[in-house]
Parts: structure tokens; C-alpha cells; sequence
């Protein structure tokens, strides 16, 4: 029987960031100099198959410091951790590793400086996120206030409409944050932004990729996890630029077989947390199926290197 045909478009880049690569990195390397178990507070990434690989070799996830022993080295996720975390492991006298990616260092970092100028500080994300809880979390309570949407922002009670300035998730749709900007600029029209943008080259990358990608093909599939927030905004990018469907998949094994069903062309991306090895499984999937050929669409080549903490490049 003969296969029908498939046009697959390939989105380049996609999955693995620096961010994401050192992270895991770093629980491999710990796991090596200390042998397991290494506890990691929250899932180091937004993924069930790195994390399940990890834990595997050793790693225990856990949601608290709480759930550690005292005695066993323990790392942080890459979203980012409030203050108190490291404080408490300090004050419990734990080994621990930092493995919050750069980049939302850098928006911590930020949201300091700005603070530490009087700065009443408006973060832009999603509630609930981890990476969002780390932000808040690195100043006192009440100095840091939330924004999801425009809607949002009529509804800001501020110190001083004279003394504010902005951070944001670096894991956002660039279009819905230019959005929300806009508002609070109009609001309050001497609120100060980052120096750079804080949404991530990862994101903004895999996002351009989408768009492009999307002007082809008839329906995308995004290889991520449900609680990834990039991931999401990549199914949410691909709808707005005009793909008739986008949908999220984890493995080969979600694709929803009849809603694809007839079309001719189908573009892949992957979140920044999703392994290159779930993306070959999908492709695999779709040429037992179909008669495919691949074409890449590449917006944006990455050559960026984090390296990990110095504690792990000294010997045990």
C-alpha cells in the first residue's frame, strides 16, 4: 500500500537551550563527584523524560527543602528559587548547587538593582510558574507585583506611578509581552525597562522559527511538556501566525492521528526542555505512516555555552 505524501518542516533551532543543557549537566556531574542519591528541589526541567532519566541514574525530586536530608547535596532548579531557599540550606549547613539558567539570574539580578534604586518592581509572568515564584521571591513581599495580561494592569495599586520599573519571565510569547509592556507604558509612561530584553534568545529564537514555519505548513507539532511554559507559547505562536493546528505533544504516542488526518505538510519545533531524542521518535512516527520529506527552516543559529558552577569542575 502506498504511503501518502508528507512535507515535514523541521524547525531550526529547537529544543535543548544552553540553559536547559547546563542544568542537566550539572545533576550528571554532581551525581558523578557525590555518587546518588543528589536531591534537586523541583523538576530541573520541564520534562518527564530527562527527569525520569535523571532520577534513574540517582536524582530524587522533591517540591521542598523540607523532603531533604541534611547530609545529601541538593541543587535547585533552572527556573530559579527565592531567597529563602538558599538561606534555609545555608542555615541547615547543606551542600547545594545553583542551577538556575543565567539568564533569569540576570532578571533576579535586575529586579534587585532596580529595588535597591527605590524602584517599585512590576513583574510580567504567569502565576504559579516557578521561574515567576523565584523572581517574587527575590525581594520582600509586596514590592514585586504581578501582570499576566493587559487587563491587568488598570487594576495596579503602585507605591509611586513616578518610581516603578518592569522585569518579565523569560520564557514568554514575545507578542503577548510587547502587548502588556505597552499598557503599563501607557499607564505609566516613566516606568523603566530591562537593559536588554529579558525574554530569553532561546524562546525568541524558537518562536521566530514557528512563525516562519507556520506560513507553510497545514497543521505544527510541539514535542514539550504540559507544565513547560515555552513549549505552550509555541503552540499559541503557531495558531496566531496562521497555522490551522498546532498541537502540544510529550512522545509519538500523543499525536492526535485523526486531526492530522489528509493534510499534506506538518512543521515540528520542540520546547527549550525537550530532548532532540522525543523530536526523532515524532519523525519516526509520521514516516511509518506517511511518505516524508523533510525540509528545515532555519531563522536563527545558536552557539551559546554556560558553564557550570565551579564546584563541579574541582575534584571531590
Amino acid at each position: 500500500m502506498t504511503k501518502p505524501p508528507l512535507t515535514l518542516y523541521l524547525a531550526a533551532p529547537r529544543g535543548f537551550c544552553a540553559g536547559v543543557d547546563r542544568a542537566i549537566k550539572i545533576v550528571e556531574m554532581a551525581l558523578g563527584k557525590w555518587g546518588a542519591p543528589v536531591y534537586v528541589r523541583h523538576e530541573i526541567v520541564h520534562n518527564k523524560y530527562v527527569v525520569d532519566d535523571l532520577r534513574a541514574k540517582g536524582a530524587v525530586f522533591v517540591e521542598e527543602l523540607d523532603d531533604c536530608p541534611d547530609d545529601r547535596p541538593v541543587i535547585f532548579s533552572a527556573h530559579g528559587v527565592p531567597k529563602s531557599v538558599p538561606a534555609e540550606a545555608s542555615a541547615r549547613q547543606m551542600l547545594y548547587v545553583d542551577a538556575t539558567c543565567p539568564l533569569v539570574s540576570k532578571v533576579h539580578i535586575e529586579a534587585e538593582r532596580h529595588a535597591e534604586a527605590g524602584l517599585q518592581i512590576i513583574m510580567i509572568g504567569h502565576a504559579g510558574h516557578p521561574e515567576t515564584v523565584g523572581t517574587m521571591g527575590q525581594l520582600a513581599e509586596g514590592e514585586v507585583l504581578l501582570v499576566e495580561t493587559p487587563a491587568d494592569v488598570p487594576a495596579l495599586a503602585v507605591r509611586d506611578a513616578q518610581k516603578l520599573a518592569f522585569v518579565t519571565q523569560t520564557t514568554l510569547s514575545v507578542d503577548d509581552t510587547a502587548d502588556i509592556v505597552a499598557a503599563l507604558q501607557a499607564r505609566f509612561p516613566a516606568i523603566k525597562g530591562p537593559h536588554k530584553e529579558d525574554i530569553c534568545y532561546a524562546t525568541t529564537n524558537r518562536q521566530e522559527a514557528v512563525k516562519a514555519m507556520a506560513q507553510k505548513a497545514e497543521a505544527m507539532l510541539v514535542v514539550g511538556a504540559p507544565n513547560s511554559s515555552n513549549s505552550r507559547r509555541l503552540v499559541e505562536v503557531g495558531a496566531r501566525a496562521g497555522c490551522g493546528y498546532a498541537q502540544l505533544v510529550q512522545r509519538a504516542t500523543d499525536i492526535d492521528w485523526r486531526a492530522i488526518e489528509g493534510i499534506r505538510s506538518i512543521g515540528i519545533t520542540a520546547g527549550a526542555s525537550a530532548p532532540e531524542v522525543l523530536v526523532n521518535e515524532v519523525i519516526a512516527a509520521l514516516e511509518a505512516r506517511y511518505d516524508v520529506t523533510i525540509e528545515e527552516v532555519e531563522t536563527a543559529t545558536e552557539n551559546v555555552e554556560f558553564k557550570v558552577p565551579r564546584v563541579l569542575r574541582t575534584p571531590a
